[in-house]
């Protein structure tokens, strides 16, 4: 589905809330509101915002790793295995 499909303006936002929020998990993808033909917010059903933000979480691990690896503050894996069993 186009994003253009899903764009509305606040006016129809506040006429069909309830349609909206009925219907949002299951037609999927976020609905762009705009207000004086500017995008300025975006919806999404539950399911797919935890989902964003279970992404984001992990993408920000990535992130942090490849710093670190840059940084040069890693530790060979043998080592780390050893630690672990030495435990």
């Amino acid at each position: 589905m186009k994003l253009s499909d899903r764009v509305k303006p606040i006016s129809y936002l506040k006429a069909h809330a309830s349609e909206i929020v009925r219907t949002l998990g299951d037609r999927g993808g976020p609905l762009v509101i705009t207000r004086n033909g500017e995008a300025r917010a975006v919806l999404q059903d539950i399911d797919s915002f935890e989902k964003t933000q279970e992404t984001m979480a992990l993408l920000k691990m990535l992130a942090l790793g490849n710093r670190q690896i840059d940084a040069g503050q890693t530790t060979p894996a043998a080592e780390a295995i050893a630690r672990l069993r030495e435990r």
